[in-house]
């Protein structure tokens, strides 16, 4: 252990974390080591807070602003949010800012109360900054790009959106390897995609749309058809190749889930199971996701995981 004070949550702080029980699988379900469950408890907190900080989503009050040095008024001046917060972020870190710090609140460390408790995690898993970087340039980039033209563009930023989280879950776990983080980007694109394709309403409505312009043109699908209360035939059509892809990216992950052992592998086969029980609910749903978002059951959440396992064994 760290030695580093425990970190009091203040209320926008336990708004943030809150929001881990709608995830389409537990961020750190009960079955896993405490240390384990405490580390990732620690990471989700900080991309959590990051999407909320580029999606306009904090809590009101401006709290979250005065821990990073901001007038509470700057709120909602999203970038200069985002810069604030990877100023106190290269906090953490030997070399950028007053790292050594280790988060004690006195000036020598981070000053918001997710990345104080972030400390503690990035020294007992020695883990680099590059992945908590990416997540903020992932979210600089919403505020700058709003549309992609090819599936290509929208993988790219799901590098960023997306990927850095499943490394730093192997980070943590111990378990990264070249072909691990590969297969581990596969999953957690596919997460974001599926995430997109369960959210097209509102995204549309926060002007954002994460289908590939250049798919939507080949199924003859506007922005207008994204707007209706329901879809039609085209864009039920776009939403199921778009799934396929997602599917078949998931599918990358079995080999994954196979190569690891343990509880550690019921993790794993989780966080692809509720890929898989998610994409399920949006053909349920006749890819009609429109009216809302199309989830899982937990008993089909549950059983996706058997299969998922039964997949790994058989396939490993």
């Amino acid at each position: 252990m760290t030695g580093t004070r425990q970190v009091r949550p203040d209320a926008s702080t336990r708004t943030t974390l809150a929001k881990a029980a709608d995830e389409n699988f537990p961020v750190a379900p009960f079955f896993l080591p405490r240390a384990w469950r405490d580390d990732l408890m620690a990471v989700y907190g900080y991309a959590r807070l990051v999407d909320d900080i580029g999606d306009g989503d904090l809590a009101p009050g401006g709290a979250d602003a005065r821990h990073l040095g901001l007038d509470p008024e700057r709120a909602d001046d999203r970038l200069a949010m985002l810069d604030a917060f990877e100023a106190d972020l290269l906090r953490i870190f030997p070399g950028n800012g007053n790292g050594e710090g280790e988060g004690r609140g006195d000036g020598g460390g981070p000053r918001h109360p997710l990345l104080r408790a972030l400390v503690p995690t990035v020294r007992r898993r020695a883990l680099a900054p590059e992945p908590f970087l990416g997540l903020i340039e992932a979210n600089r980039q919403d505020q700058l790009v709003r549309r992609y033209r090819t599936w290509d563009d929208l993988t790219r930023y799901c590098e960023l959106s997306a990927n850095p989280v499943g490394r730093l879950v192997l980070a943590i776990t111990g378990t990264a390897s070249p072909e691990r983080i590969r297969r581990s980007d596969a999953v957690c694109t596919a997460l974001q995609i599926v995430e997109h394709l369960q959210d097209v309403a509102e995204d549309l409505a926060a002007d954002r749309v994460y289908l590939p312009a250049d798919d939507m043109k080949d199924f003859r699908v506007t922005e207008g058809d994204l707007a209706a209360p329901s879809a039609g035939e085209p864009v039920r059509a776009l939403i199921a190749h778009e799934a396929a892809r997602a599917g078949r990216l998931l599918d990358e992950g079995i080999p994954l889930v196979g190569s690891v052992h343990g509880r550690l592998r019921l993790l794993l086969a989780g966080f692809v199971a509720g890929g898989r029980a998610a994409l399920a609910a949006i053909a349920d749903a006749g890819h009609d996701v429109l009216p809302g978002p199309p989830r899982p059951t937990r008993t089909r959440l549950m059983r996706e995981v058997g299969a998922v396992l039964h997949r790994a064994r058989r396939e490993g």
